[in-house]
């Protein structure tokens, strides 16, 4: 089975509000993100902070579960180590998303998916022109890097120990922005 983590326990200190409840063409920041990665897997895993009454509302009739990072403010990897603790013992990969990138184009995810499925990889990451971003597939062998992560590096340490292990996938497309200033939040709905 392949899960989604969907981190959504960020502080928002850049925008200075929770990002995540922002409004994007009648719907939640957070929800456009679940959404599009949960209609490609078959276990989604939100992770939030501790007062995450409001995400939970904002999800509440979709079919996703709920991790509580009890320490968003250690970092990224801290939500990490959470969403992969909280995976069902039987999961054979994840797919690691953020919460704040609600324009996500349509052929990442099932490109990534497929990749993972045929590269026989343990981690596939797209490159953006080049650059490498997120959502990353992780296969279960990496989910104890993954629960041991801290800080806010996220896992992108895990992604360049080993290039072994690693299958790319290319895309000719601009990095999917993430939601983390005003400024950022303004650019969203002029695409």
């Amino acid at each position: 089975m392949i899960a989604a983590v969907v981190l959504a326990a960020g502080l928002a200190r850049r925008m200075g509000r929770q990002k995540l409840l922002l409004q994007l063409q009648g719907k939640p920041v957070v929800r456009w993100s679940a959404e599009h990665v949960a209609r490609h897997v078959e276990d989604t895993v939100i992770v939030t902070g501790p007062d995450d009454t409001a995400i939970r509302q904002a999800l509440g009739d979709l079919t996703v579960r709920f991790a509580v990072n009890p320490r968003p403010q250690d970092g990224q990897g801290t939500s990490i180590a959470a969403g992969v603790a909280a995976l069902k013992p039987w999961t054979t990969a994840a797919l690691i998303a953020l919460g704040d990138q609600p324009r996500m184009p349509d052929v990442v995810v099932p490109a990534l998916l497929d990749a993972f499925r045929r590269s026989g990889k343990a981690i596939v990451a797209p490159l953006y022109r080049g650059v490498q971003g997120t959502p990353v597939v992780f296969s279960s062998e990496i989910f104890p890097e993954l629960r041991a992560l801290r800080g806010d590096a996220g896992a992108r340490a895990v992604v360049k120990a080993d290039p072994e292990r690693v299958e790319a996938v290319a895309f000719d497309l601009a990095m999917p922005p993430d939601v983390d200033t005003p400024e950022d939040y303004a650019k969203l709905h002029v695409q």
